[in-house]
């Protein structure tokens, strides 16, 4: 078994298979799994998101819609937003 993103335990088999379902944007398999959106925010895991929709599907890298960041774009301790 292969994890994928780190931070919510997304496995490489439980993408595959949103995929083959007809989940092939980045964002939709972000929203059902959680993955990205855990500490480290994709910057781990995405692109090899991205690498498993393009080999199931046989898009190009460069035809994904990477999910725009957003604030903030690199972890902060909680008590920094007071």
């Amino acid at each position: 078994m292969k994890i994928v993103c780190r931070c919510e335990e997304v496995t490489e088999e439980e993408i595959v298979k949103l995929v083959r379902k007809g989940y092939t944007s980045i964002e939709a398999i972000k929203r059902i799994t959680r993955a990205g959106m855990g500490h480290c925010q994709g910057r781990t895991c995405l692109r090899l998101i991205a690498q498993i929709i393009a080999r199931e599907t046989g898009k190009k890298m460069e035809e994904m819609d990477f999910p725009c960041a957003r604030p903030p774009v690199k972890p902060i301790p909680l008590k920094a937003l007071k």
